[in-house]
C-alpha cells in the first residue's frame, strides 16, 4: 500500500478537526493589574510533580506578564452557552492592533476583558473567574521557544472545584484556534 502524498490543504483542515478544551489563562503584569486571554493548547504534562503547559504567541500580552510576574492561573469553562459567552469575552487579543487590517481609529487600542466580570484573584495575581468550573493556580518553570508560540510549564501550586459540568471544547464552539 503507497502512503498518500500530504496536500497542505489537507493537513489544514485535519488540525482544525482537533478537538481542543477551552480556557482563560489568567496573568498579572508587574503592577498587579489581572488580565485573561483564551487559549486552547492546554494540557497536563506530569503527575509527579502536577505540571501544565500552556502554548502562547511569541507576542502575547500574557506571556509577557507571565516572564515578569512568574505565575499565571487556568480557568476551565463550562459547556453551556455560558461558558461559550465568557470564553468570547477572552476572544481580542490584549492589544488590538495585533489584528492585521483593523482600522486604528475603529479599534480600541487595548481590551480590558475582566471588566464587569465576577472575579477575584489567586496569590500570585491571576484571575479565578466566577463563572468557570475550576481553577488551577501555576507558577511559571520552564519557557520553551516553539516555532511562533513558546510553550510554557508551570507548577501546580493550587486548585479548586466551583461547580460541577462538562468543560467546554472547541467541538461545542466551532472554533478552531483560539489563542
Amino acid at each position: 500500500m503507497s502512503v498518500p502524498v500530504a496536500v497542505e490543504a489537507d493537513i489544514v483542515q485535519v488540525m482544525e478537526q482537533m478537538p481542543y478544551g477551552m480556557y482563560i489563562v489568567g496573568s498579572s503584569d508587574s503592577n498587579g493589574v489581572p488580565n485573561g486571554m483564551m487559549a486552547d493548547w492546554v494540557m497536563q504534562v506530569s503527575f509527579h510533580p502536577r505540571l501544565v503547559a500552556v502554548s502562547f504567541e511569541n507576542d502575547a500580552h500574557t506571556l509577557a506578564n507571565i516572564r515578569s510576574n512568574g505565575w499565571f492561573t487556568v480557568n476551565l469553562l463550562p459547556e453551556d452557552e455560558a461558558g461559550r459567552k465568557l470564553a468570547a469575552r477572552f476572544a481580542q487579543p490584549y492589544e488590538d492592533a495585533k489584528v492585521l487590517g483593523r482600522m486604528r481609529h475603529t479599534a480600541h487600542p487595548v481590551h480590558t476583558k475582566l471588566d464587569g466580570l465576577d472575579y477575584s484573584t489567586a496569590a500570585g495575581g491571576g484571575p479565578i473567574l466566577a463563572g468557570a468550573l475550576s481553577w488551577l493556580e501555576c507558577q511559571a518553570e520552564d519557557f520553551m521557544p516553539i516555532g511562533d508560540h513558546t510553550l510554557v510549564t508551570g507548577y501546580v501550586r493550587k486548585g479548586g472545584v466551583l461547580r460541577e459540568a462538562e468543560p467546554l471544547t472547541s467541538n461545542y464552539t466551532g472554533w478552531t484556534y483560539s489563542g
